[in-house]
Parts: C-alpha cells; structure tokens; sequence
C-alpha cells in the first residue's frame, strides 16, 4: 500500500476520524473536569553516612549502603512515622479530617488515630536522588497546602524517629553489654578466689610475669652458678717477690764492703723484713679468698641442686596455677571490654544528631501533579485521530473498496486501459480523451469488471 492510497482511506473515513476524535476530546474534557486534582509537595534531607560516625568513629561499608537507603526510604512510609504526623498536626482536632472521617467508606473498623495514619501513608512516598546521597520526601494530595505542611511534618517525624530508633537501639546494646560485663565481672571473681585458695593450700604464688617464686630463685642461683670464678690476682705476689729478692741481693754486696753493725746494713735488713711480712700476708690472704671462692661455688651448686628438685616437685601445681591465671586473665580482658563497648554505647544513646541532616523545606505547589490539563487534551485529540484512523483501516481490511486505479489493478490482475469518472462529481470539462486505436482490440478481448 502506497502513502497515497492510505491518504484516500483516511479521506475517505475522514467523518469517522472526526466523529473519534471529537468523543475523545469530551471525554478528556469531563474527565479533566470531574477528577479531584492531585498535588505534591517534596521536602529533602541528607543521609549523613559518608563521613565517620563523631561517638564510634564506624564508616559504613558500600556493601550495606543500598540496603540502608532502602530501609531510610520505607520508614518514612511507616505507620510510626504516619502517627507521628497525625500526633504533630494534631488531626484529631481538626473539624475538616473529623469530617472526613465520619464519611469515610469499607474501613468502619478503623479509629481515627489508625484512619488518619493511613492517609498519610497513602499519600507518602520518597525516593533517592540519582548519584547522591539526598532524601526527597514526597507527599501528595489534593489540597496544595495540606501537601506542604503534612512534607513538612513527614520530614520532622522521619528525623525523630530516626533519632529515637538510634538512641534506644544504643541503650539497649548497652545494657545487654552491662550485664555481660556483670555476668564476666562475677566469674572473674570466682577464678581470683580460686587462685587464692589454690596458692595458699599449696604454698605456690605466681608473680606479675606469671613465674612462680622458687622458679624465680632457681633462675637468680642458675645466673650465679654460671659465673666464672675469678682466682686471687697474683700480680701484687710477683712484684713483692722481686723487690724482696732485689733487696737481698743488695743486702749481701753491702756485707762484703760493710761491717755487721753499720747503719745501711741495719735499715737494709729492717726493710728486709718488713717486706717479707707483706709478701707473707699477701699469700696468706690470696689463699684465704681462694678457699672462700671454692667453698662458695660448693655452696651454690648443692643449693641450685636442691631448687631444682624442688621446682620439678611442684611442676604440676606451677602449670595449675597458671592454667588458672591464663583464666583470669581472660575474664578481665572481656570485662574491660564490656564495659568499654557499654560506655561507648551509652554515650551514643546520649547523641543528638540522627545521622539525618535536614535541607530545603517543601514549597506549596501552584500547578497539580494530575490531571495535566494540556498533556491530557493534546493526547486525547491525537488519540482520538489515531483510533478513527485504526478503525477505518480495519474496515478498509475486512471490506475492500476500489478508490482508484491502483485498487483495481491489484483486485483482478490486469492493466488500467481507462478511468471514467462520475459526470455528477466531476468538474465540466472538454471531452474525454479518445482512446488509441491499437488499444481498441485490447479492449474488445479483456472484459473490465468492477
């Protein structure tokens, strides 16, 4: 089908496409007319989740950011949050929702609280700015300033009861922490007293750095034992012993020149003997701190021998007690934990910042949202067109019409030799245009039917 055979069908069902057309537009007409006008109202805030959180210092995880805007957006369409708007705007009070409600229909069962929350559940809605982090709160309805103020009023309920689900979710951790912390406080007791009592039935005490007493002792004669013993210097011996062999020397050359009795021989043999009496009391005292020496080490060594018989005595008890000391360590550790974790927590549920940060306040809509006036009419005018246009195809489909000479050539397969038109719708004209002679023969074989 050729565009210019589509354009005679149109034309040719051209009353029907108006008549289409026309019905449409009444319809979109009354429909504009008839349907209660719809307006919305959007208020923003911004989810404060990039940055570290100021009491836990926690950034939350890219994994868990979907889910949590999800869950921001559905709480703003809870019911809480829905009767919470009721409680602020004080709904109950108002003439015009009483009204409302005494008319209402299919929710007889309902109280007003339940009713009125449901309306503005009914009309909430919020979404998540594409590529941010921003919150936009939507409330529709079909009074343009009950759509401002019920954005609003969504917004404030939504922060405080986000900032309330905070602070208790806190307090509650932290109580459940604080008796934790009671729970490893008692138990951390009970393994003290049974240290104790294990230690003084036992007469085995574990120090700071988890070494028993005697093992202690045992090391302290262990670092004495493997001290090498250093024997007397004999240095001071040698040299008194060369001056003393000196000095006899000199004293036997002087008695060869000097008489028994002269006075350099007398103080020669004085220093003599003085000397001999240092060199004695040198040796003398060498040997006694070598003895000394020896029976310390004697000393020392039976008494490491006998610590370490009895450290491995008391070797099972050692390991018990500190079996019993890695314990109480440990329920110290979960304690000081605990009550770190609670006390973070209950600073948290001192907080007043929900993580929610609030920006710009909804504006009273000055055009509804639907119905659209313009778009409605325009689109029932070009609906309208095309279906009277649909319809007249479809009849032209089921009901094939010859419009012009290329309908007839497609219904009976042959060529077009002429057209005669309707003397009645045709302009006066010259006469017809004869036709050829040579198609004269053609003419008289072919039967043209219509």
């Amino acid at each position: 089908m050729s565009i210019l055979q589509f354009l005679r069908i149109v034309w040719a069902n051209r009353m029907l496409i108006l008549g289409s057309t026309i019905v449409c537009f009444a319809l979109a007409f009354l429909t504009v007319q008839l349907v209660p006008p719809r307006y919305e109202a959007r208020s923003r805030v911004m989810l404060d989740v990039i940055k570290p959180d100021p009491v836990t210092g926690q950034v939350m995880a890219t994994a868990f950011l979907r889910a949590y805007t999800k869950t921001q957006i559905e709480l703003v369409k809870d019911q809480q949050v829905a009767r919470r708007v009721v409680e602020d705007l004080n709904w109950a009070n108002d003439p015009n929702f009483q009204r409302r409600y005494r008319e209402r229909r299919g929710d007889e069962d309902l109280d007003f609280q339940r009713w009125a929350a449901q309306q503005v559940v009914k009309g909430a809605d919020a979404s998540l700015i594409q590529g941010s982090n921003i919150l936009e709160i939507t409330y529709s309805s079909s009074s343009a300033a009950e759509t401002k103020i019920v954005a609003d009023a969504l917004r404030k309920a939504y922060m405080d009861m986000t900032l309330q689900s905070r602070r208790e979710t806190a307090r509650r951790n932290a109580e459940w922490y604080e008796n934790q912390a009671e729970k490893a406080k008692s138990v951390l007791f009970q393994a003290e007293a049974a240290k104790s009592d294990y230690e003084r039935q036992n007469g085995v005490f574990l120090q700071d750095d988890k070494v028993d007493i005697d093992s202690a002792r045992l090391a302290a004669l262990a670092s004495q034992g493997s001290t090498p013993m250093v024997a007397p210097s004999a240095g001071v011996d040698i040299q008194s012993a060369t001056q003393l062999a000196a000095l006899d020397a000199e004293i036997t050359e002087a008695s060869k020149s000097m008489g028994p009795n002269h006075p350099t021989l007398q103080a020669l043999k004085r220093r003599r003997e003085v000397l001999a009496q240092q060199v004695a009391q040198s040796r003398n005292a060498s040997s006694a701190a070598a003895s000394a020496a020896l029976s310390a080490a004697r000393a020392t060594s039976g008494m490491l021998e006998a610590q370490k018989a009895k450290v491995m005595a008391q070797r099972d008890k050692v390991e018990r007690l500190r079996v019993m000391q890695a314990e109480i360590d440990l329920r110290r550790d979960q304690y000081n934990k605990a009550m770190i974790r609670a006390a973070q927590l209950r600073q948290e549920a001192d907080v007043t910042e929900s993580g929610v940060i609030p920006l710009g306040s909804a504006i009273t809509p000055q055009q509804p949202e639907f119905p659209k006036k313009g778009l409605i009419m325009g689109a029932a005018l070009a609906g309208g067109a095309g279906l009277g246009a649909f319809i007249g195809l479809l009849a032209e489909l089921f009901g094939r019409r010859v419009r012009s000479a290329e309908d007839l050539a497609l219904a009976i397969d042959a060529p077009v030799l002429a057209i005669i038109r309707n003397p009645a719708k045709t302009p006066k004209r010259k006469s017809m245009f004869a036709l050829p002679s040579l198609a004269a023969p053609l003419l008289r074989r072919r039967v043209v039917r219509a």
